[in-house]
């Protein structure tokens, strides 16, 4: 069986005829000490999100977040800055293309896509197959029912959510919107129901770098613009009605990785032919790339802190440069 995502590591890796065992998550027992401490870390920062009283289910009881978390850890242990949840503000608002978390921070609905500004100022969408070029202007869009942008890096997805008057959401941020007020292991519920996300679809780099695997793919296959452009790629957003939070929040499983805000590099919820490798559900997450990575996998969404001021509102911001990919 081929493996599902290969990464420049990993294609190093099959192309040595290595194991895999230390790319993927391992059980907690079998991971270093380090590793069992970080996931003890993140479930410390997760907590708050559920300490309201509508909450139906145990924390850590089978099919929680918190669970979920817990039965994974790292092979090898790369850094993790989780970040921390915001205290609770009873009048946050948030933009319409928005949905509050815990009246803690506000989450885009949908994955993010991309508008670039001209030099005469006005706005165009940028193809969602193409890499943001350095020097460009980019402000993040979160649309329905629109193919949203990958080939991106942790870094230009930061610069993009900044133009729009956003931010990158923190890993623990990503995690209390993707579990839901109960604090599921997926957007919709305690247990999987394949195909509810999009979770699943066709292999464009078996498509068009088949021969290229035997010695390994690289950058330049990885971030090949026919991938996405391929059917049954990355679906538009929204299009798995399904796969929604009860905040009100699409695709957070699947379909395209989604990029936080950890600067040591930390993408979540795996995409259309991995939800697995590195977790479960709302625990999964990618760690062994660094913040200037991207390939036809990585995406992104944004948060915002909100504020009164914010309702009905969809400020594209100033915009800003993004770093060299």
């Amino acid at each position: 069986m081929f493996p599902r995502r290969i990464g420049i590591a990993a294609a190093l890796v099959v192309f040595l005829g290595a194991a895999f065992s230390e790319l993927h998550a391992a059980t907690p027992e079998d991971a270093p000490p380090a590793s069992r401490e970080q996931v003890r870390t993140a479930l410390a920062a997760l907590a708050p999100a559920f300490t309201v009283k509508t909450r139906r289910t145990r924390a850590g009881a089978p099919g929680t977040i918190e669970n979920v978390i817990a039965r994974f850890a790292p092979g090898k242990f790369h850094p993790v800055e989780d970040g921390r949840l915001p205290p609770p503000r009873p009048s946050l608002a948030c933009p319409v293309e928005m949905a509050p978390v815990a009246d803690r921070f506000c989450v885009d609905r949908y994955e993010g896509s991309l508008f670039e500004r001209t030099i005469d100022g006005s706005m165009q969408a940028h193809p969602h197959y193409e890499i943001p070029e350095a020097g460009h202007v980019y402000i993040a869009r979160s649309l329905p029912g629109v193919i949203p942008q990958a080939y991106i890096s942790g870094a230009q997805a930061a610069a993009a959510c900044e133009a729009a008057g956003k931010r990158l959401c923190q890993p623990v941020e990503w995690r209390a919107a993707c579990g839901g007020s109960q604090g599921y292991a997926f957007p919709y519920g305690a247990t999987r129901k394949p195909g509810a996300c999009h979770d699943r679809g066709a292999a464009p780099m078996l498509v068009f770098h088949a021969e290229e695997m035997k010695r390994g793919w690289f950058l330049t296959e990885l971030n090949d613009p026919r991938l996405n452009q391929l059917d049954d790629t990355v679906g538009k957003t929204g299009s798995f009605p399904a796969c929604v939070s009860d905040y009100g929040i699409y695709d957070m499983v699947g379909n395209l990785h989604e990029w936080t805000a950890d600067p040591n590099g930390t993408f979540q919820g795996g995409y259309w032919l991995d939800i697995e490798q590195h977790g479960t559900g709302c625990a999964y997450r990618t760690i062994a790339h660094g913040f200037t990575y991207h390939d036809y996998s990585t995406g992104f969404r944004c948060c915002s802190d909100g504020g009164p001021e914010l309702v009905g509102v969809s400020s594209p911001g100033s915009g800003v440069r993004t770093s060299t990919p």
